[in-house]
């Protein structure tokens, strides 16, 4: 159609509508939630959890250790001590923000990159560098047995998320699936087919969208043409709002709000994070090639871990001498989880084929015997 044909076309239209007698049906808001803004000033008083400093302080050593370990991962990768690796710089705020407000009993469901929420729920390092290492034995949780593991495919945990809050709710247990995923998520199938489940069930599911504005080279601009993420939830009848991912304490406070909701039979929330993902996609990917040095020197700015550190000192409650301390303490962290990991010997070849099917057809036992036999040559 041609711009004049285009033009006429929506003339048509609007005559059309001011002939017709309309009436609204539905009305929708979408509230923005921040605490504490990129300068480390408050916009508003703290929550009731954040005024006592010592959780303040137990947020922020969380998010460093992630950042450290974040540091460590990438250089044992460059090095060819770990396999493809996600990094979460950046993103710190949310990660911690999530996996801190949970309870034991609750059920993680997350991507590749929420390493802060994962360690808060009692996954090691050790079992982090494992799996990254290409063992899936890192993923056999020693701590939250009944987290889900590191879920590489876009969106496809969605509706396993919502599988486990119906789960949930048919036991009437006051429990809570949190689904953490990307912006790019949001554009799948899967997504949508499982927002719309939870709202028809009212199931106790918190869905925590990433936005970090990028999925792998494509920007947030191009991926949808909603305002917001969070309105998608709108379609399901759930509830959607947004929150400032780089300020962990809001982060943290809805998330405890959206847990408490679902945990008293409320039904589901959509939290989408904004925040902005400083690294590549993954160490396979280089981000020079689709963004400008200028946008990521902009979102630097906006560091999830120099705004907490400013608030903290300017309180009285953190100085230099912690901040040494606590790089020293973790870094010593971080050296023995590496070490534990280089020591663990490698699984033998034939466990590849432990759990394709509870009797293998013969071609594939065939191929688990010459790998035993193989392996034990070698």
């Amino acid at each position: 159609m041609s711009h004049s044909n285009k033009s006429a076309a929506g003339s048509s239209i609007a005559r059309r509508d001011a002939d017709v007698h309309k009436a609204p049906v539905a009305s929708f808001e979408i509230y923005y939630t921040q605490v504490l803004d990129q300068d480390g000033e408050l916009q508003g008083p703290l929550p009731e959890f954040a005024q006592d400093s010592s959780k303040l302080i137990e947020l922020y050593r969380a998010m460093v250790g992630t950042r450290l370990f974040d540091q460590k991962a990438i250089a044992l990768q460059r090095t060819g001590q770990l396999g493809t690796y996600a990094s979460g710089l950046g993103q710190e705020a949310t990660f911690v923000g999530v996996g801190t407000a949970m309870r034991p009993e609750d059920v993680l469901l997350p991507t590749y990159r929420e390493c802060g929420a994962m360690f808060a729920r009692g996954v090691t390092m050790t079992e982090l560098l494992t799996y990254w290492g290409g063992d899936e034995r890192g993923m056999d949780y020693a701590g939250p047995r009944e987290d889900f593991p590191v879920c590489i495919p876009i969106a496809t945990h969605v509706p396993h998320a919502a599988g486990v809050a119906y789960a949930m709710k048919l036991r009437r247990q006051p429990r809570v699936a949190v689904c953490t995923l990307g912006d790019g998520a949001t554009s799948k199938g899967d997504f949508y087919e499982a927002i719309n489940l939870a709202g028809v069930l009212q199931l106790p599911m918190v869905l925590v969208v990433c936005n970090n504005q990028w999925a792998i080279s494509v920007p947030r601009s191009k991926q949808s043409h909603a305002q917001t993420l969070a309105q998608k939830a709108i379609a399901a009848g759930i509830d959607g709002e947004q929150v400032d991912g780089d300020d962990v304490i809001a982060v943290h406070e809805r998330m405890l709000a959206a847990l408490a909701k679902a945990r008293g039979g409320h039904g589901p929330t959509l939290i989408e994070a904004l925040s902005y993902r400083m690294g590549d996609h993954t160490t396979a990917d280089d981000a020079r090639r689709y963004r400008s040095e200028q946008e990521l020197e902009q979102q630097r700015k906006l560091d999830p871990i120099k705004r907490l550190r400013i608030y903290l000192e300017r309180s009285g409650h953190w100085t230099a001498q912690d901040e040494e301390a606590l790089t020293v303490e973790r870094t010593a962290e971080i050296d023995a989880a590496v070490k534990e990991y280089l020591a663990i010997p490698p699984p033998a070849p034939e466990s590849m084929f432990d759990f394709l099917y509870e009797t293998l057809p013969t071609a594939y036992a065939e191929q688990c015997a010459l790998s035993k036999r193989t392996s034990k040559d070698a």
